[in-house]
């Protein structure tokens, strides 16, 4: 039986070993896993000799260099297998991409270059857009700007809630979205296109404009804790025809546009005590506003249905000082742009209008107070306007 010499040497890669036989004598320098026949799991390997006798070669550990600490595991770490951004590319292989990529049908191939092509293009158009100078023609000192395609977007979505809001379907906040959509469109759009940017007045009366029209619903709230108007006789739901309303409503547009459009460029409107009267309007516009409101709403059951003829307060100087405040709301916004024509046009506009409904409201007064309502009118002999009409 042949005698075999093995020596093994432990390196950082997979060892090598060398045999000395005595017969014939030769030196071998294969690789070690040529000398490995049995590749069989949990056996020791071995090297079989021509007589078929059996060896088993144990690894020695050497002290000269320390073994590798080297582990393998098929499960991932819970951080990446957490991850839902890797989840697609988990197993994304060259081939399973290959392998998607034929079974494509002509009609997936056609959706998907549409898709990119558009997507390509969608993108091509957002950065030139925002390059353009003439994008930002809206941008002001005060790092606002206003954009048309968020005006018409909030004007879409002030349509769609006034839609819903005509059904009876309505929240509190799509009732909200309905007199933001109109403000913005009465206050800041129309100086921003005139003007090319917004600073000043336009924000100020903005927020005026929600305050002033917020105290109808102001009083519900205090009353009864919510904005939302109570079951009552519907013959108190005094309305003018709807293409009145509807002309009312694009005669006071036309006359915001005109005010931006008479007016002075925003940056030339003077400041200071010069604009002292304008804040006295506002003042009392609001004042009148909010204590006309209030006394009707004392004298009223529902806020809707009046109990007794109100002669207190903003009453004692005109008999529709609510109609009369919006109509000073208008008058000044217009003082503030320094548009008197605009001015004359609105006050003409809410006249006509107003003078329609005072005279429906009216009737039905003296058809439910009588006398008591007749001698009031005889008192208060103006409408709308102290002194003058």
């Amino acid at each position: 039986m042949e005698a075999t010499t093995s020596v093994l040497l432990h390196s950082r890669t997979t060892p090598f070993a060398f045999g000395l036989t005595s017969s014939p004598k030769k030196l071998s320098f294969r690789h070690f896993n040529k000398h490995l026949q049995n590749r069989q799991p949990n056996l020791k390997p071995t090297i079989r000799t021509p007589s078929s006798s059996v060896f088993y070669l144990k690894r020695a550990r050497t002290h000269l260099l320390s073994p590798l600490n080297c582990s393998y595991s098929n499960t991932t770490s819970p951080d990446s297998s957490q991850n839902p951004l890797l989840k697609p590319f988990k197993n994304l292989t060259f081939d399973s991409l290959k392998t998607s990529l034929f079974k494509l049908t002509p009609f997936d191939l056609i959706k998907w270059s549409g898709v990119l092509s558009i997507s390509v293009a969608a993108t091509k158009w957002t950065v030139n857009l925002v390059l353009n100078p003439f994008f930002w023609m809206y941008f002001s000192w005060t790092w606002l700007f206003w954009p048309w395609f968020v005006a018409v977007a909030l004007a879409v979505y002030g349509l769609y809630c006034f839609r819903k809001h005509s059904l009876g379907e309505a929240n509190v906040f799509e009732q909200l979205a309905i007199v933001t959509s109109v403000f913005t469109w009465l206050t800041l759009v129309p100086p921003a296109h005139f003007n090319g940017y917004l600073e000043g007045w336009p924000f100020l009366f903005f927020f005026v404009y929600h305050y002033f029209f917020f105290f109808n619903v102001s009083v519900r709230k205090r009353l009864y804790g919510d904005y939302y108007a109570r079951e009552h006789d519907p013959k108190w739901d005094i309305s003018t025809p709807k293409w009145h309303r509807l002309l009312f409503s694009i005669g006071v547009m036309v006359g915001h546009w005109l005010a931006a459009f008479e007016g002075p460029e925003l940056h030339r409107i003077p400041g200071g005590w010069s604009n002292f009267g304008v804040w006295v309007l506002i003042v009392v516009t609001l004042l009148m506003q909010y204590n006309s409101t209030l006394y009707l709403a004392n004298y009223s059951e529902k806020v809707v249905v009046p109990t007794s003829v109100v002669q207190f307060g903003p009453y004692r100087w005109v008999r529709h000082p609510i109609y009369a405040s919006t109509m000073l709301l208008f008058v000044t916004y217009c003082v503030a742009l320094r548009a008197p024509l605009s001015l004359l046009f609105l006050v003409a506009v809410c006249l006509v209008y107003y003078e329609q409904k005072a005279k429906l409201e009216e009737a039905l007064m003296v058809e439910t107070f009588g006398e008591m309502f007749t001698e009031y009118a005889t008192k208060v002999k103006h409408k709308f306007i102290p002194f003058v009409y």
